[in-house]
């Protein structure tokens, strides 16, 4: 049993991590086009080219970290040194330099988003990587997977409800001052809630079937011959796409679409407490519902909530409380959806052991950072596309191709996105139920027989 000091520093290490990645999230691109002047379609390709190396880059450290053996464990070191890596890049992300511009700002801006991505995955492959080794069993991972979930919730809440707010205030005008002014205090936040991880966040679970030290083909091998994890792949994918789709392009959305910029905020305020109260109920709906009617319901409140948001839109598109009541019915079931993307990844891993008898948990874990970074790039390449095709210009009254455009992005193909991951779910995802119960019985009994004393045969 965990005591409520590593879960309240766990927590926090997780309310430290996501208030640096969701300033990125949410406001980078924003930052690019309306700020900086950067060509949107530019910003959008970059996205999307730095997730490419990401394909090699999250696996290899997922490697890296399993293949790590120290006093402070194996997570624990790189969560430190990633934090203070990306917290400097998190700074120059959004930081201009004086006198740059055209080319030279272009090439800047590329180098320093590459390497905030590649110092994001040193601490947060990590990060999640520890959660089997803070529980074994199903019931207690799911109680532990909600603590970080729902402290990253509060990051996102408090991101999405105040930090136009904040960067004005700092500002005071100048909006490229506020921006970098708000990254050096984000950073400093970032440092000190990951020191709490290191010092009080201890592996508690040891594994009785110890990994043997992998390369990097042996972590491909592992993530694409684990068929479970593949299909898990296509789910967490869809639904990191849908939501970073519609966070990203909501901004856009409420100032040109709504004629509203303020009711970003509201939305994006009742989205967060919607989702963390998703997360808080995520226990209960698992143990009253199950796992598989709980997916189909965290699937189908997206659906809703997004139909309501286009319906109020064409009656009365600036009500603050439609707009409430569709960011509500939205994020519940996003909040269920991290719940259980989480514990499912942990099933995963003890699938790895059933399947290759070893446990690698960094490498599997990799591919939630890798997927949460490439719905980013995916879906700012999306609104960085779709805003050149249909002739965005910043800071002006839009045309209504682009107020339709805006649509697209963020009610219909967030909808469409939702179908799709229920549906590669429920084909392909099996580990609930007897199957599951019975590929941890069959681990129980490989160890018992691993640990028996040489001299007494079976």
């Amino acid at each position: 049993m965990l005591s409520n000091k590593i879960k309240l520093s766990y927590g926090i290490g997780a309310l430290g991590k996501d208030l640096a990645c969701s300033i990125v999230y949410i406001f980078l691109m924003y930052y690019y086009t309306d700020v900086v002047g950067i060509a949107p379609a530019f910003a959008g390709t970059l996205f999307l080219v730095a997730r490419m190396w990401d394909a090699f880059n999250d696996p290899a450290m997922g490697m890296i970290v399993d293949n790590t053996r120290t006093r402070f464990g194996k997570f624990r070191p790189w969560i430190l040194v990633g934090t203070v890596l990306n917290s400097i890049a998190l700074i120059a992300l959004f930081t201009k330099p004086s006198g740059l511009s055209g080319n030279s700002l272009y090439v800047y801006t590329s180098i320093v988003y590459i390497l905030w991505g590649m110092t994001y995955t040193v601490m947060d492959i990590p990060y999640w990587s520890m959660i089997p080794s803070l529980a074994k069993t199903k019931k207690d991972r799911e109680q532990i997977a909600v603590i970080p979930r729902v402290f990253a919730s509060c990051a996102w809440l408090i991101m999405g409800s105040f930090g136009l707010s904040i960067i004005g205030f700092l500002g005071k005008g100048d909006s490229i001052k506020g921006f970098s002014i708000f990254a050096i205090g984000i950073a400093a936040l970032f440092i000190m809630s990951e020191l709490l991880v290191f010092f009080n966040v201890k592996e508690q679970v040891q594994s009785e079937n110890k990994s043997e030290k992998i390369n990097l083909k042996s972590a491909f091998r592992m993530i694409l011959k684990n068929d479970q994890l593949v299909a898990l792949i296509g789910t967490i994918l869809l639904f990191n796409l849908m939501v970073q789709l519609s966070g990203g392009v909501a901004i856009y959305y409420f100032k040109y679409v709504v004629g509203r910029e303020n009711l970003f905020s509201v939305f994006t305020g009742v989205s967060g407490l919607a989702e963390m109260g998703g997360l808080l109920m995520f226990p209960l709906m698992a143990s009253k519902f199950g796992r598989e009617r709980l997916y189909f319901l965290a699937c189908a409140l997206p659906i809703i909530g997004f139909s309501c948001l286009f319906m109020s839109g064409a009656v009365m598109p600036q009500s603050i409380i439609a707009v409430a009541f569709s960011g509500i019915i939205a994020r519940i079931g996003t909040g269920f959806t991290l719940g259980l993307s989480t514990v499912m990844l942990a099933d995963v891993v003890d699938y790895g052991e059933y399947k290759f008898g070893t446990r690698n948990e960094s490498v599997v874990f990799s591919v939630q950072t890798l997927l949460v970074k490439s719905a980013s790039a995916v879906s700012g390449w999306l609104i960085g596309t779709g805003l050149s095709l249909v002739g965005y210009v910043a800071n002006v009254e839009q045309t209504s191709a682009t107020i339709t455009g805006l649509k697209v992005l963020m009610i219909f193909i967030p909808i469409g996105l939702s179908v799709v991951g229920y549906i590669v779910y429920k084909k392909f995802y099996n580990l609930h139920g007897e199957y599951y119960d019975g590929i941890m019985e069959k681990i129980k009994f490989r160890n018992s027989l691993d640990n028996l004393p040489d001299h007494i045969e079976v």
